[in-house]
């Protein structure tokens, strides 16, 4: 079980009363469900919030094993105000002017980020306000685009929203049980089976009112919330944990790259034969290497990059998106008729290439081509680095172009705005460093060990949940 998985967990099992014992003191939930009604009579009455003509019974609803002194309510019974933001367009400022402009892409689980905000003025918040203003302990959803995450306004900053999120005024209720409880896979359940798909996936405010909460006690729902809080305290630690794991592995098998291509990964034998007894095209050195070793560019150890188009009904083709940039794997070529073939599937690979994209460069789109992939048409946004093979071992050649001083020292060459990119003639040029092929072999198998125990060390302390 994975940290995600586990907080679904401990979700699960607190909307269904397993998570902390109930207290048969508590105040039951159908006290409170009275209460709410009261209070939102009373809030009608002052002419605080209109009444909701929605009809909101769950009588014929199930649920698994209710707990005693727990109900099912739907979300509008429970709540003062239930609505998205603004419809029209808001008159956004360039800069902070005292008000913030919400959107979907604010909402994360548990928090409001205001990285890549919107303002708005005094005038337009004023407008907006008159729709929505959240306020502390009200909930916020994302309902438009990535629908369903939520956080609760923990701040007293003045907020308004555009249509894409919506706001929840809860009443009585304990506003982060509410949060806990739309984050569990009960209640997403629910809101993926209530969106709307259009251009692009929607939720809705009768939906939203409409929602299904099963509702503990008060007194529970506060030791339910501190009982979430303290494990995914201890999750976010792990996490905390397993990202500085997944850093330094990083930063291991960055500093074993290194090492290969300058000669100080393995010792060098005098009795290796030098690469320099091939004719090939020699560059100026970048850094220094050991004496048996020398410096070629690209185009001269690898062969030309092979023209291929698609053929039969079907072919195999790899584009930049079929690169895992994690890994430096393909995931999946994609399979297209060939009366459909994109004009830039024309690049032949075989077992032994590394495709390095030079489209978006710092993206790290680089792979092997393993023998399963042999018949696989490549885009033209890669090149083919093809090992010839009197100078280069093939996983040799794969290594040195994932390492720190290939990924860097191509992006230097990279121009353009939109979609940067650098041009065929400048990888052809860019330098490797070559040992002798036996050396190059004994590199790879040292590598391959090292890099396996990191993984291994890596996989124990995340299945360590």
């Amino acid at each position: 079980m994975n940290t995600k998985q586990l907080r679904q967990k401990i979700l699960d099992l607190a909307i269904r009363g397993k998570l902390v014992p109930q207290d048969p003191n508590d105040e039951p939930a159908s006290v409170l469900l009275e209460q709410i009604r009261a209070e939102k009579e009373r809030l009608i009455n002052a002419g605080a919030i209109k009444r909701d003509k929605n009809d909101y019974r769950v009588d014929e609803l199930q649920y698994k094993q209710l707990p005693e002194g727990w109900a099912l309510a739907r979300l509008g019974k429970v709540s003062a105000m239930v609505t998205d933001g603004e419809h029209l367009t808001p008159k956004r400022c360039k800069e902070y002017c005292g008000y913030y402009l919400l959107s979907a892409r604010n909402i994360l689980d548990g928090k409001i980020s205001l990285d890549n905000v919107d303002y708005v003025d005094a005038e337009e918040y004023a407008r907006i306000s008159k729709r929505c203003n959240p306020q502390r302990n009200d909930i916020l959803i994302s309902c438009s685009g990535s629908v369903g995450r939520v956080a609760v306004v923990n701040d007293d900053n003045h907020y308004v929203m555009v249509r894409s999120a919506a706001m929840v005024k809860p009443i009585i209720i304990i506003s982060h049980y509410i949060m806990f409880a739309l984050q569990s896979a009960f209640l997403q359940e629910q809101i993926s089976s209530n969106k709307k798909q259009v251009a692009q996936a929607n939720l809705f405010q009768a939906e939203i009112r409409g929602l299904i909460l099963p509702l503990p006690p008060l007194a529970e729902q506060n030791r339910i919330v501190a009982a979430i809080e303290s494990a995914f305290a201890v999750i976010d630690e792990i996490e905390r944990n397993k990202t500085d794991l997944q850093a330094a592995v990083a930063a291991a098998k960055s500093k074993i790259l290194s090492l290969a291509i300058r000669g100080k990964l393995v010792p060098q034998d005098p009795e290796d034969e030098p690469i320099e007894s091939i004719i090939i095209e020699k560059g100026q050195s970048p850094y220094e290497v050991p004496n048996n070793w020398i410096w070629a560019k690209i185009n001269s150890i690898c062969e030309p990059q092979e023209t291929k188009k698609p053929s039969g009904e079907t072919f195999r083709y790899i584009d930049i998106d079929a690169i895992d940039n994690k890994h430096h794997v393909v995931i999946e070529p994609k399979i297209i008729p060939t009366h459909n073939a994109p004009s830039r599937a024309a690049k032949g690979v075989r077992f032994g290439d590394t495709l390095f994209s030079m489209v978006r460069p710092y993206l790290e789109n680089i792979a092997f081509i393993t023998d399963d992939l042999s018949n696989c048409i490549a885009s033209t946004g890669f090149y083919v680095c093809r090992p010839h093979k009197n100078a280069l071992f093939p996983l040799y050649l794969y290594y040195s172009m994932i390492s720190d001083y290939a990924i860097s020292g191509i992006n230097s060459y990279m121009r353009g705005d939109n979609s940067p990119a650098i041009r065929k003639n400048e990888m052809d040029s860019f330098l490797i460093p070559l040992p002798p092929i036996a050396e190059q072999r004994r590199i790879v198998t040292v590598i391959e060990a090292a890099f396996e125990q990191l993984d291994k060390i890596a996989e124990n302390v995340m299945n360590g949940v």
